[in-house]
């Protein structure tokens, strides 16, 4: 897949989760946020209903007619329906006496035509108003009018004493959307400009990352393509060596045409043992040699394994340098075992060897270049 690919889906699965995550954040915040203002809203009608019926009843108290009184708070209150919130004051019948708009006094406010609350302490409840303003379904006690021209619905009562008055504190419906609508449109501005900039901040460091980790990868790359080569050149000089010995090994033969080779090589012979009986091994039969629990084992490449009673530096100097290696302080290693060559942790070798070693074969750093030297002859 093409880097631009990658950044096209890195984009699109930023875009997506981020404005998943946006949205349905933004709806709960909104909610949250219009609760407090409804609360806020109802505390604020509450207070102003408990204040215009002690201001209503303090002027009673003082001597006022009714007809005064009547008149003073419908002057008060007078165009005032255009706020979030508003009072009227109508009595036990029904009928409106003090209201913003003055059309609407003596009108008789019908049951299927606002809410009024049972009790006159209790106030709605927020879900069931934020429902209403958002879904304009009914919900609990509130429920929409009957009348779908009206536009407030009254959200808190409060009794004048000592008279069939009742001040009602309305809650502007109208107004309260209009609001809703406006918070709301704050809130998509503020998501959508913030969720943009998470996502071309979020790809940004993607690709710088990206970029960081591509070059690295690069580099290492490079490293192994020259470790390849570098192995690539130490079986082939495998390879070569083993071309050579057997050539050594055919010239010699040419040259002894009387079957005395044997006796020539015969002090290069390994002494080993098989319970009690001394066996001779063939240097050229010999695949390796390992030290394990202070124990040598000479393992042929027909697979037997024998035991000698020599360490492995004295097996080692009866050997001809150029068919076996000391390959580390346990591992002596025949030319014509070795099967590949690998790169191991820092700049190691890993020999694979035929038959398979019961133990890692691992050549140090330090003797790679020996290794390598021996190889080329």
């Amino acid at each position: 897949m093409k880097k631009d690919h990658v950044y096209f889906f890195t984009f699109l699965g930023l875009a997506i989760v981020t404005f998943a995550v946006g949205y349905f954040s933004m709806n709960y915040l909104l909610e949250i946020s219009t609760n407090h203002f409804l609360r806020t809203q109802i505390e604020s009608s509450k207070r102003e209903a408990s204040e215009v019926s002690s201001l209503v009843q303090f002027q009673l108290e003082n001597g006022l007619s009714k007809d005064e009184v009547v008149n003073n708070l419908q002057k008060s209150i007078e165009n005032t329906s255009m706020e979030s919130g508003f009072v009227c004051m109508f009595n036990w019948s029904g009928v409106e006496i003090c209201h913003p708009d003055p059309e609407k006094i003596g009108q008789l406010i019908l049951p299927e035509e606002s809410f009024v609350q049972p009790a006159v302490y209790t106030e709605p409840n927020l879900y069931d108003l934020y429902t209403l303003l958002k879904q304009k379904k009914e919900s609990g006690g509130i429920r929409e009018f009957s009348d779908k021209g009206k536009d407030s619905e009254i959200i808190y009562l409060y009794p004048v004493k000592n008279t069939d008055w009742i001040i009602a504190a309305h809650a502007n419906i109208d107004h309260i959307k209009k609001r809703m609508q406006q918070l709301k449109n704050n809130f998509i501005l503020a998501f959508a400009v913030s969720g943009i900039l998470i996502v071309l901040m979020s790809l940004f460091m993607v690709r710088l990352i990206g970029g960081r980790y591509e070059k690295k990868l690069e580099v290492k790359n490079e490293g192994l393509s020259r470790d390849i080569v570098t192995l690539s050149k130490l079986n082939h000089d495998l390879t070569l060596y083993k071309q050579k010995v057997e050539e050594k090994e055919k010239n010699a033969d040419e040259d002894d045409p009387d079957g005395n080779r044997e006796n020539s090589f015969a002090k290069k012979r390994i002494l080993t043992y098989v319970k009690d009986e001394i066996v001779s091994i063939e240097p050229d039969n010999i695949a390796f040699i390992y030290m394990e629990n202070t124990v040598t084992h000479i393992c042929c490449i027909d697979g037997r394994i024998f035991h000698s009673n020599n360490s492995l530096e004295e097996v080692f100097s009866d050997l001809d340098n150029s068919l076996f290696f000391r390959a580390n302080r346990r591992f002596i290693l025949s030319i014509n075992s070795i099967d590949k060559i690998y790169k191991y942790g820092n700049n190691q070798l890993k020999i694979e060897v035929v038959p398979k070693s019961p133990i890692d074969i691992i050549i140090s750093k330090n003797k790679a270049s020996e290794f390598k030297q021996w190889l080329r002859g």
